[in-house]
């Protein structure tokens, strides 16, 4: 895992793409058909390869970041999307009413890999219904904080850490210790010790799913993170039922989470599809 991956902004954002349209976009319509023209909303979008995939498919996509460097990047890759008003970048936080001003509803809102970075979630989850047309859908992607790479790690510039799963699960103190004495930067530090803060795990995150009154429409917990089959050639594997169905197990063998949910009465099943037919994103 190392960091020159991470630090490699044009193959993250192709990578970015290629899971969406690979894996994420099948998984969402095997409860919500995406529609030509649908709205969609990407926080924490980074350079948007994640819209790309939506934008190929026809959809009108904006993208919400705090991080001025990765929205200028998009831009970048994405020249042509903003010159024909298919793509908006915004910088700013979802929170502020001039943000929200100018964002308006949508039929899909997509969190991938960032949920597990914000600070009190639930007061995310009860914002994003806000943005939401009737009917619409919020996708999370994740990884479970107890997987073997939950904090980050991999992001160290050392070998030994970016290597070594579980390590962030030591306690605070020791873990801090042994980012400083390998040498880790004062601004990874404080980074990988607030993912320590915000981190999540399936257990946590399905209660505040129903303390915050959403309805789980579809999960799958994978084994091996779809991602894998990019950066590191692996096939992706969904974990298997019995060791899906176990608390705190699933978490530690579980590298990646996906769930599609809509406001409503909650209804955290695990099971996989919607009874009923739903209307297109």
């Amino acid at each position: 895992m190392a960091y020159e991956y991470h630090d490699d902004r044009r193959t993250y954002f192709d990578h970015q793409r290629l899971v969406t349209e690979e894996h994420v976009m099948p998984f969402i319509e095997g409860a919500k058909p995406i529609a030509p023209g649908a709205r969609v909303l990407e926080i924490g979008c980074g350079e948007a390869g994640v819209l790309d995939a939506f934008l190929r498919r026809g959809c009108q996509c904006v993208g919400v970041d705090l991080n001025a460097k990765r929205l200028e990047l998009g831009k970048h890759f994405l020249t042509e999307a903003i010159a024909d008003g298919r793509l908006r970048l915004i910088l700013g936080d979802i929170y502020l009413p001039e943000v929200q001003a100018e964002l308006g509803a949508f039929d899909l809102i997509v969190l991938k890999d960032v949920i597990e970075h914000i600070p009190d979630q639930r007061r995310l989850l009860r914002h994003l219904t806000s943005y939401l047309k009737p009917g619409g859908c919020v996708f999370f992607g994740f990884p479970p904080w107890m997987m073997p790479f939950g904090g980050h790690q991999q992001v160290c510039k050392s070998k030994v850490l970016s290597r070594a799963p579980y390590i962030h699960l030591l306690p605070k103190p020791l873990y801090r210790r042994l980012l400083v004495t390998l040498g880790e930067s004062k601004t990874r530090i404080n980074a990988l010790m607030r993912n320590k803060e915000t981190g999540i795990n399936v257990e946590e995150f399905e209660r505040m799913l129903g303390d915050t009154d959403y309805t789980t429409l579809e999960r799958a917990l994978f084994l091996l993170n779809p991602m894998y089959s990019y950066r590191f050639g692996l096939r992706p594997i969904e974990q298997v039922r019995p060791i899906a169905s176990v608390p705190y197990l699933r978490d530690l063998l579980s590298t990646c989470a996906y769930y599609l949910v809509t406001p409503g009465t909650a209804n955290v099943s695990g099971q996989a599809r919607s009874p009923d037919p739903s209307p297109d994103v």
